[in-house]
């Protein structure tokens, strides 16, 4: 238990819950705590090797201890479901293969998937991924993007967010500015780019361009440096990237969030005491934080830090209330989805929607 009250901070954090398929006592305080905007879910999180029936109920009843536990009455509750090797739930919910596989199917693919995720509870999907298979040296990328030209992803990642969006699951388009050029995965190192503004602006920025446009209301940044517009933070953390190039070049006005902050690419980057300042100074509204890479209880921290620097001055008011305004904004227009069976027939026709991946699936990539 908190010795301060952080739930009026709680709209900046996406939390990932400890492995089980029950909430436990940490997990449990620290929702209750900070009441944050969001949770997601991981593999862990799910009962594998059950019935549906079984572990569908299961499932259940961690949803409702999650929302109990937070006590808002609306919450996001996500996941990453992109096809492919990125897959956390257990059969008889549909594996499609990934993204670059969808192609003209892209729209009922999304549908299917959309419909399977709400009757999880689920009402936010980390995807599309709106990078650009454009380097095979890339080991974390590859098939997850949807081409390897601007062209091939917008022409199937906006029709995959308008069907998945039917069913009240919102998408989030990630990782901006762009991952596909990269030649390490930021899950262990800190990538580094020296595209020029220009090439970003001709291939990157055009899919989440052409998202925004379309009215996604939730893109993810990357830890990745781009050294020719700020030779020092990767985009979680630059306010050249963050606010100046998504918000202000790309006209996006959503819910920006970060991706997992306890990635290896953020190892020694938010260890300061002014680090969260940082982090909502540089444009962002949401950081990820996930018991997958590091302690949770980090978000305490975080939170004490916006805190203290709101009450002391540190920190932009009104600037801080925008960003939480945005945030309550999107959530108010996010269905709160019951958990519910759906039938042999349902999956049938979901199968039969698009191409299915066969492989084994891994919790994070």
């Amino acid at each position: 238990m908190s010795d301060v009250d952080l739930s009026p901070i709680g709209d900046h954090f996406m939390i990932g819950l400890r492995p089980g398929t029950t909430l436990d006592d940490h997990d449990r305080a620290l929702l209750g705590d900070l009441r944050p905007a969001g949770v997601i879910l991981f593999k862990s999180n799910f009962l594998h090797d059950a019935p549906y029936d079984v572990w569908l109920e299961v499932h259940a009843k961690l949803i409702d201890s999650i929302r109990r536990a937070a006590g808002r009455d609306r919450i996001f509750i996500a996941i990453d479901h992109e096809g492919g090797r990125v897959c956390r739930t257990p059969p008889p919910i549909t594996r499609y293969a990934a993204a670059a596989r969808w192609g003209e199917t892209a729209w009922e693919v999304g549908e299917g998937m959309g419909r399977e995720l709400a009757s999880l509870g689920l009402n936010l999907n980390f995807a599309p991924v709106l990078d650009i298979n454009s380097n095979p040296a890339n080991p974390v990328i590859g098939e997850r993007a949807f081409g390897r030209t601007p062209e091939e992803v917008i022409s199937a990642a906006l029709p995959f967010i308008e069907g998945m969006e039917t069913h009240g699951v919102m998408a989030c388009g990630k990782h901006f500015p762009g991952h596909g050029d990269t030649k390490v995965d930021s899950h262990y190192e800190l990538p580094v780019l020296d595209l020029s503004p220009e090439e970003l602006e001709a291939r990157e920025l055009k899919p989440f361009v052409a998202a925004i446009r379309a009215g996604i209301e939730m893109i993810m940044t990357s830890h990745i440096v781009f050294t020719t517009i700020d030779k020092e933070n990767p985009a979680t953390l630059s306010r050249r990237l963050t606010h100046d190039l998504l918000r202000s070049k790309c006209g996006f006005n959503g819910v920006i969030i970060s991706d997992d902050v306890g990635m290896h690419a953020m190892d020694g980057l938010l260890v300061a005491s002014d680090s969260a300042l940082r982090f909502l100074a540089a444009g962002n509204d949401m950081m990820m934080i996930t018991s997958h890479w590091t302690d949770t209880d980090r978000a305490r921290v975080f939170a004490r830090s916006l805190l203290t620097g709101r009450q002391s001055g540190l920190i932009d008011e009104a600037a801080l209330d925008e960003s939480r305004d945005r945030v309550r904004s999107m959530l108010s227009r996010t269905p709160q989805n019951a958990v519910q069976a759906l039938s042999d027939g349902d999956f049938e026709k979901h199968r039969a929607a698009g191409p299915l991946f066969s492989g084994a699936t891994v919790n994070v990539v």
